[in-house]
């Protein structure tokens, strides 16, 4: 089925019958998810001979747009999922680039790092990383997580496990060891989007789920850039669709 029949057939059977409840009691859009990831609009870009659409920028900006306009916290949770997958299909291995193409793997973004101190400015380089043999320990917090504890993923940025510059990204499991995500939700994204803070107390990880080599993930991060500023979302803070992303770069 094109990607456009069943956008309008996800849109009129599961994200704007449940929009209006989404939004009053602040409910993540769990059912529209899960309708989007069957009609194969979760994997819209990933490369199809993993059984993803093999589509691009232009149309998952179109699709954010539409599902937007109908509820903006899925729109929200799309956008972050869509630029989240612009690092798994570009470094992530095969078994979960297969997730993400039939609709099995949520993705998320945990770019900005918050200070202890409500209302500071996030430092850029406030995550670390440490690596004990093939294990890495990332300690920090981010703020704004969209889909925070939802999401099955989180693209986290830390300063590289071993000097250099620029940050490193890794692809951590919404299951891995020390993860947190505090029982109610603080962030700035619609009503609903399970926007949030994220923290890693440690978060241990093996030492491959670093996403490119450490410290030179600035081609990933001009990625994101490019995907955020396609994707406009109503109340989704600044016009990149994440608030600090651009001090990351």
């Amino acid at each position: 089925m094109p990607f456009r029949s069943a956008l309008s057939h996800v849109l009129s059977s599961a994200v704007e019958p449940s929009a209006e409840e989404t939004g009053a009691r602040g409910r993540f859009p769990r059912a529209s998810v899960t309708a989007l990831g069957e009609a194969g609009l979760l994997g819209l870009t990933v490369a199809t001979d993993l059984g993803g659409g093999g589509l691009g920028l232009a149309e998952a900006g179109e699709v954010v747009t539409d599902v937007s306009r109908a509820c903006p916290a899925t729109g929200a949770v799309l956008r972050s999922h869509y630029a989240a997958v612009a690092f798994i299909e570009a470094y992530g291995s095969h078994w979960i680039r297969r997730k993400v193409a039939v609709g099995l793997h949520l993705g998320t973004l945990a770019l900005t790092d918050a200070t202890g101190t409500p209302g500071a400015a996030p430092s850029p380089t406030a995550s670390t990383a440490t690596r004990t043999g093939d294990v890495v320990a990332l300690r920090g917090r981010k703020r704004d997580v969209v889909g925070a504890g939802e999401a099955d993923s989180y693209i986290w940025s830390s300063r590289p496990a071993h000097g250099g510059e620029g940050p490193a990204l890794w692809l951590v499991s919404a299951d891995a060891p020390g993860l947190f995500v505090p029982a109610r939700p603080s962030g700035d994204g619609p009503r609903g989007s399970a926007t949030s803070t994220v923290c890693a107390d440690p978060v241990l990880l093996p030492a491959g789920a670093l996403l490119e080599r450490d410290g030179e993930a600035d081609g990933l991060l001009s990625t994101v850039h490019a995907w955020l500023a396609t994707m406009s979302v109503p109340g989704a803070g600044s016009p990149t669709g994440a608030p600090g992303v651009r001090a990351l770069t």
